[in-house]
């Protein structure tokens, strides 16, 4: 019996406190500590681009945290696997160019449509069928034009605040020599202490609360369903539960893939109304618990996990303060961040994307026009990126030999 198979057998009961070490409960925090620190500023853009309350970017905060929390602990315990899952990123920061224009109810009601799509892909086993159809280079187009907007931010906030993003630019370039899983967290705190000492911080509003989840009735729209919906969902597979699973298996977990979709696609429509845009397979936070660093013992490495998604619900409880945390800190550095923080997707999606030669003309046109963040008929660049790519790509090899 391989080590995956053993992984697998979950005739035994799991003891998570026996299991656990110390490396396993650090490796749990960081992967927690990762995905927050990357991708929360995102979030909190989000939110204030849709002009949201704080009340209601703290129960969004919650509904996301929860929901990874319990997914995370849930299916790691299940499968004896470090499964770790995490909020849709890219989805975050198409958000933050989608949702202006978009009543709150309505941007609800897509979130729901991606997590009915994502629920039923897993449920009816067609998972890794319907990914097949769509071409990984536009796939990887679409996110890399997606983040782009958001990235490229960076050197516009130089203009108006030089010192603070030069400082943050620089030290998460060294950081990401010397200590490279640790680049963004040290480009937050050398931003966070250079905007005290320039007197930029405000937290007259910050204390420590409990978040108050807000229920949201969603609206259907067409045209919300058509441009936030539908490209939640491409991007949450693509760019997520893709390589998630990708992760899982490079390190010898092989389990089912269909029964995780349907999970967190589950979790994701079950805490729509209360601001979740979508809760999927981590990657990168993953890798930090699959690792040999968080524990030696392949089969106890599911703790690691197990301790994430503790830490997860800790910030999820408190979600409200750490709302009022980013709402405390200047618009400078919260662009900066999240564009050091996409750098990384942005130039993997681009190499991705042309990869191969025949798709290299329709990856491009389809991050050029996601990139752009045109507005068609009411519907958003993204959703014509993906159009625009696959009329490019039937053109140019329709019926075309090898």
């Amino acid at each position: 019996m391989n080590d995956a198979t053993e992984n697998m057998d979950t005739s035994s009961r799991p003891r998570p406190l026996a299991d656990s070490s110390p490396s396993a409960v650090v490796a749990g925090f960081v992967a927690a500590l990762t995905g927050y620190t990357s991708s929360l500023v995102l979030m909190f853009q989000a939110g204030q681009a849709a002009g949201l309350s704080a009340a209601q970017i703290s129960s969004w905060l919650w509904a996301l945290s929860i929901g990874m929390a319990v997914c995370t602990i849930a299916l790691s315990l299940r499968y004896r696997t470090p499964i770790v899952v995490a909020w849709s990123t890219p989805g975050a920061a198409l958000l933050i160019t989608s949702l202006p224009g978009v009543s709150y109810p309505e941007a609800v009601g897509a979130f729901v449509v991606c997590a009915v799509l994502l629920s039923l892909l897993g449920l009816s086993g067609a998972f890794e069928r319907v990914m097949r159809y769509l071409p990984g280079s536009l796939a990887a187009a679409l996110l890399a034009g997606i983040l782009f907007r958001i990235g490229s931010e960076i050197f516009v906030a130089a203009q108006t605040s030089t010192v603070l993003v030069l400082a943050m630019f620089f030290s998460f370039l060294i950081s990401k020599r010397l200590v490279p899983r640790y680049a963004v967290m040290v480009a937050l705190v050398v931003g966070g202490v250079l905007a005290g000492a320039q007197g930029m911080l405000d937290f007259s509003h910050f204390k420590l609360e409990v978040a108050v989840p807000v229920w949201t009735t969603p609206s259907f729209s067409l045209s919300a369903a058509i441009s936030i919906g539908i490209p939640l969902f491409v991007v949450a597979m693509a760019s997520q539960n893709i390589p998630g699973l990708a992760v899982l298996r490079a390190d010898g977990y092989q389990v089912p893939p269909s029964p995780l979709i349907a999970s967190t696609g589950l979790a994701s429509l079950l805490l729509a109304p209360f601001g979740s845009h979508g809760i999927n397979l981590a990657a990168i936070s993953a890798a930090i618990c699959t690792g040999a660093e968080a524990h030696e013992d392949k089969r106890k490495r599911y703790t690691a996990a197990l301790w994430c998604g503790l830490f997860y619900g800790i910030a999820g409880i408190f979600a409200a303060t750490l709302a009022a945390l980013f709402a405390a800190l200047p618009s400078a550095l919260i662009l900066s961040i999240a564009a050091l923080a996409l750098l990384g997707s942005i130039g993997n999606g681009l190499a991705q994307a042309m990869q191969v030669p025949a798709e290299r003309d329709a990856a491009l046109i389809t991050f050029m026009i996601t990139a752009s963040g045109m507005t068609l008929l009411g519907i958003g660049s993204a959703f014509w990126g993906l159009v625009g790519g696959a009329v490019t790509l039937l053109i140019l090899n329709w019926r075309k030999g090898p």
